[in-house]
């Protein structure tokens, strides 16, 4: 019977340490502080760490508790990326919420190779700012639309955001010492850029098609690439794409100064946005003798010197 007494009480004990615990780590830090502090969710994270970062900005008292909160409450799936204002008077679970719903910001990802129509798209389902006057002004500044993941202000307007897209590509720009003496402008470069974006599905690739590209226009050769006749056609409602999959001989003949198989040079401007690696591979480019290549099913490009070591790669790859 004492047995069961002393049982009994260490029960009771532990069970009173646990309801102060819990509800010691669901009161505020500091009920009268009502200063409220920026507190930022980056992309990826999971609510083990965002919980450790608000005990480490003092906006909770116990991590443990927060996340176990959070799984009762059934929300983690809704905790926004961005950034919030949080104050420290406020409990876990007034916290808890404002992650759910009270983002100043908006993490927004612009992956590499994007027309300027595509990132519209992106921005419209991400900014309830979006207006239908921006696509305009993004496809004005086609190419320095600078790919990357942005925290952008959810009422940005379209100023706003051009600004931080070409900032971004300005810094990143100027990253980059050339290894060679170029003798192409900016928008050259970055024109070729975008065809390498479009057209190189591996990391290796990239320089080496910007070798091709270089052998061409240093002959007089027409690009030929197939991106710039997809960037022309436009929107393929059948596929729902921005970029046909599969060209006709009549696309071919398209009467656009976008089309590389009927002139020589350089479109007049950037067909995508690229990346910097795609900036890299043109200031860059490999040395080579090469002036044809193709893709095959994988993706995987093979090249050749000469018109016959083309053909025979396309009877080679079934293409």
């Amino acid at each position: 019977m004492k047995r069961i007494l002393i049982f009994c009480i260490i029960l009771v004990v532990i069970l009173v340490a646990g309801l102060f615990w819990w509800n010691n780590g669901l009161s505020p830090t500091n009920k009268s502080n009502k200063s409220q502090v920026i507190f930022v969710v980056n992309k990826g994270e999971g609510v083990r760490e965002i919980s450790n970062n608000l005990k480490d900005k003092k906006l909770i008292r116990d991590p443990v508790v927060f996340f176990i909160l959070i799984k009762k409450l059934g929300i983690e799936k809704n905790i926004q990326a961005g950034d919030f204002r949080l104050s420290p008077s406020m409990s876990a679970e007034e916290v808890a919420e404002n992650l759910t719903h009270g983002s100043l910001d908006v993490w927004v990802t612009i992956p590499e190779g994007k027309r300027a129509e595509e990132i519209a798209e992106i921005l419209q389902s991400n900014l309830v700012t979006y207006k239908p006057t921006w696509k305009k002004i993004l496809i004005d500044n086609e190419g320095y639309l600078f790919p990357d993941t942005y925290l952008i202000p959810k009422d940005a307007d379209i100023n706003l955001i051009i600004s931080m897209f070409k900032n971004n590509f300005e810094t990143k720009y100027e990253s980059i010492t050339p290894q060679n003496k170029i003798k192409l402008s900016k928008n050259k470069i970055i024109t070729i850029a975008s065809l390498i974006e479009r057209e190189a599905k591996y990391p290796e690739d990239r320089p080496l098609i910007a070798s091709v590209i270089m052998n061409r226009l240093e002959l007089g050769m027409p690009l030929q690439i197939d991106a710039t006749i997809q960037y022309i056609l436009g929107y393929q409602l059948d596929e729902k794409s921005w970029w046909k999959k599969s060209l006709t001989i009549e696309d071919l003949k398209l009467d656009s100064p976008y089309n590389t198989y009927i002139n020589v040079g350089l479109p007049p401007g950037p067909i995508s946005n690229p990346g910097l690696d795609s900036i890299k591979a043109v200031i860059n480019p490999a040395s080579t003798d090469y002036f044809y290549y193709l893709s095959d099913k994988s993706g995987h490009n093979h090249y050749a010197k000469t018109i016959s070591e083309h053909n025979a790669n396309i009877q080679k790859y079934g293409l």
